[in-house]
């Protein structure tokens, strides 16, 4: 039986990418071939958080039913923020959402489900009405409920209810997403682990991949600006909820403490680690540049397990504005993400954390220019290929993207 060390390591990697340089990219019959199969397609991972993966996610689940998605817990806005104050827990808007974007459409009482699940309680309604329509929810009696067959309904009523008896006196209801007090009522339930709701939830509705968080904890996302002013809350970043920095980043960091914030080590928990380990490829894709994509990275032992693994790693960087890359050239997001990479992986080589620049030349926007000396320099081959369509323009068009993406595999 031929070992797996280092060097046999080295020569699956060099062996790997030689194949993905001979091949045309993108190339249909990749596609197709998983098309026919989608039950054994790939196992692409995404280290992602927020929108901006939804219609590629969406999209993959007719090539592959085996994707991987590590989503950031952080976000301290939105109907997220109120949840994790009252319940001191980690942020779990954005794995309702991906659980959702993988769902099999075509499954019975799916539609159903996903019109529940993004239902929001109404701003302009008085508390009581709020409080009046949650009864209804958990009665059985509210429309979006009733519409839902069994076992499905009874498991919703029951965690709304555990929601309902946990809920602290005066909660805020405005804008609640149902579906985010679902998956809180089963969190509560399953002892404060969000996996087994997650889990739950993604069979139910027969997610097509696996969708986890990155860390399962009550942590906040920090930011140390170049004034050096310290600001905490992933809201605070994203330029949504707030105007967007005039200061570039200088680091970000996990800290358990908003009001005395210093960065706290969180390792990543194995299974993680495994997951990471199982990827066929690694990609590190568009949106928000710093809470959406490096606090993946945060976690002790995320950059050593993407440097372990011999498989193609890809970044494919944002082609319009991004208020958190505020400052920062293409050339300078790539030396982040190698630098987050091996903080806890120091001799990790260049091209054991990234190998591949997805972009498009002609029609994207890159800060700095596609700075192709340094990448040659840095190991990192460019793959310049038409990713933005007329509809999607300034954007991606995901199905330009994930031809790419299935043929590197």
């Amino acid at each position: 039986m031929t070992r797996n060390t280092p060097a046999n390591t080295g020569d699956q990697r060099r062996s790997r990418l030689r194949l993905c340089r001979e091949s045309a990219i993108p190339d249909p019959r990749k596609a197709a071939r998983y098309a026919r199969a989608p039950e054994l397609g790939p196992k692409i991972l995404f280290f992602s958080g927020g929108s901006a993966l939804r219609p590629l996610s969406r999209e993959l689940i007719h090539y592959t039913h085996n994707s991987i998605h590590l989503i950031t817990a952080f976000d301290s806005g939105g109907s997220s923020a109120p949840l994790r104050e009252a319940f001191k827990m980690l942020a779990i808007g954005d794995f309702r959402a991906r659980i959702m974007d993988l769902a099999d459409q075509s499954l019975s009482g799916n539609r159903e489900i996903y019109a529940l699940f993004n239902h929001r309680l109404p701003v302009e309604a008085t508390p009581a009405k709020r409080q009046a329509e949650l009864a209804e929810l958990i009665d059985g009696r509210h429309p979006l409920v009733a519409a839902i067959s069994d076992p499905m309904r009874k498991i919703i009523r029951n965690h709304l209810e555990w929601f309902r008896r946990a809920m602290p006196d005066g909660f805020d209801l405005r804008r609640a997403s149902v579906g985010n007090l679902i998956l809180t009522g089963g969190y509560l339930e399953n002892r404060r682990h969000p996996d087994p709701v997650i889990y739950l939830f993604s069979k139910l509705v027969e997610a097509r991949g696996i969708v986890r968080p990155i860390a399962n904890c009550y942590l906040h996302l920090a930011a140390r600006l170049a004034n050096k002013r310290v600001v905490v809350g992933q809201h605070l970043l994203t330029g949504k909820e707030v105007p967007p920095l005039t200061q570039k980043i200088e680091k970000i960091f996990l800290t358990d403490n908003r009001q005395q914030p210093e960065p706290v080590a969180w390792p990543v928990r194995r299974k993680i680690s495994e997951l990471i380990a199982a990827a066929e490829l690694i990609c590190y894709p568009m949106g928000s540049f710093y809470s959406s994509l490096v606090a993946n990275l945060l976690p002790t032992g995320v950059g050593r397990a993407i440097a372990a693994n011999p498989c193609p790693k890809v970044y494919v960087p944002n082609t319009g504005h991004d208020p958190e890359s505020f400052g920062l050239s293409l050339s300078e997001q790539v030396d982040i993400l190698l630098y987050y990479g091996r903080k806890d992986q120091p001799a990790a080589r260049d091209r054991e954390l990234l190998n591949y620049l997805v972009v498009d030349g002609e029609k994207g926007d890159y800060p700095g220019g596609i700075e192709r000396g340094f990448l040659k320099r840095r190991g990192i081959e460019i793959i310049d290929t038409p990713l933005i369509s007329d509809t999607s323009c300034p954007l991606l068009d995901a199905g330009q993207l994930l031809p790419v993406l299935l043929s590197l595999t």
